[in-house]
């Protein structure tokens, strides 16, 4: 009974700390970031959906690279392509080429430590981001930098879900073909990224380096009116709620995740009731554990309201995209879930021109036509194992 009791107070006592380092963490980190959108820039975009032809693609600019290269994911791995992209980073930075590294420590736990030995030997500059730190360490193991973006010379951007790793070139037998979309960028928006890599990279390592002329080179302007929107702290909601209450007539949404906060949802639901299309593609096959069952909940009610679901079966659906009507379409990091919206640090691409939206609209309808309509009488269906894996995931969905 001693026993019981005791375990019953050590549960309650962790609980608690839980709860306040997560609410207290959360307050301090809220106070410190601010709100944050560029002005309308103008540059180039080319897009990729599949992981092959992008890393081609990337792989042959960082070997053309002359000055330097930034790079920054969330996830890389510690397999062939993995092991292809450090060496490549390597032989650049031990050619003179400035080399930096950052990666998210929860993401790309399989970096191992010989790793980074070998990289910063050869002269690669290496960074772990937002680091587990007291007092606040559970709240600061939740807060995850899940941006995937590189910048070469100062000419050349890269954005969107892509990470470093087999599955993204079609080499997990489970999740292949994977469909992602990610950008490619030129123009004079590449000094923004630029500019949110040395933030990152300062905070991870207390080293500024915003001061080099070197690393904005004047180039020329592009064509295609876009912004970027950096989030963290639970501005991605905000900005989320404001494009859905932009719509006139459609709204497209393509997410692995869809785990909606209430706010966000309502936004949709008031959509819905002036009359706006709304459709959903998600995975028909889920990567991680109970992040299907857990946007159960909102899709019925979508479907029930007239949205359109559909889940994409031809491999696995981790694209991150919003369309509104003919006027804005959105591709970044963030999923369409509450890990994005509140927790992790993000930037997405707001672009606003109508030939590259058609665009996008045409590859979104090559994905839905590789799809299958989700209905009611599916979702409905009774399923005990199911109801028990949404119960438990409802609880917990912040976290997912």
């Amino acid at each position: 009974m001693n026993f019981a009791l005791i375990i019953s107070v050590l549960l309650i006592l962790i609980i608690i700390w839980l709860v306040l380092d997560f609410n207290l963490g959360r307050r301090k980190h809220t106070s410190l970031v601010s709100r944050t959108e560029t002005a309308i820039l103008h540059g180039n975009f080319e897009i990729f959906t599949h992981g092959r032809e992008l890393f081609i693609d990337y792989f042959h600019a960082i070997r053309d690279a002359k000055k330097h290269v930034h790079v920054l994911f969330y996830i890389v791995k510690d397999d062939a392509v993995s092991r292809e992209f450090f060496s490549l980073l390597k032989e650049k930075a031990l050619a003179g080429v400035e080399v930096r590294l950052l990666v998210d420590p929860v993401g790309s736990w399989k970096v191992t430590k010989a790793a980074v030995e070998e990289l910063r030997e050869a002269g690669v500059e290496f960074s772990f981001s937002n680091p587990i730190r007291p007092p606040y360490l559970f709240y600061s193991s939740q807060v995850r930098n899940h941006r995937k973006i590189t910048i070469i010379d100062g000419m050349i951007g890269y954005l969107g879900g892509f990470n470093i790793g087999k599955e993204y070139i079609d080499e997990d037998p489970v999740l292949s073909p994977w469909r992602d979309y990610h950008l490619k960028i030129t123009g004079e928006s590449v000094n923004f990224l630029q500019s949110e890599f040395f933030i990152d990279w300062q905070e991870a390592t207390s080293k500024g380096l915003q001061g080099n002329p070197d690393y904005f080179p004047v180039r020329p302007q592009g064509v295609i009116r876009h912004q970027f929107i950096p989030t963290a702290a639970g501005h991605l909601e905000e900005f989320f709620i404001r494009l859905m209450g932009q719509a006139d007539q459609s709204i497209i949404i393509g997410s692995p995740y869809f785990i909606p906060s209430k706010k966000l949802f309502g936004a949709l639901l008031a959509a819905l009731q002036r009359g706006i299309d709304i459709t959903v593609i998600v995975p028909y096959t889920a990567d991680h554990l109970l992040v299907q069952e857990a946007s159960y909940r909102y899709l019925r009610r979508l479907i029930k309201e007239g949205a359109a679901v559909y889940q994409y079966k031809n491999g696995f659906y981790h694209a991150k995209t919003i369309v509104i009507d003919d006027k804005i379409c959105d591709i970044g990091t963030a999923n369409f879930d509450k890990r994005s919206l509140f927790l992790n640090k993000e930037i997405n691409c707001y672009i606003y021109d109508p030939a590259f939206i058609e665009r996008l609209k045409g590859i979104i309808n090559k994905d839905i036509g590789d799809s299958v309509l989700l209905s009611l009488e599916v979702l409905n269906k009774r399923n005990i194992s199911r109801s028990v894996k949404e119960c438990i995931a409802g609880a917990i969905s912040y976290f997912l």
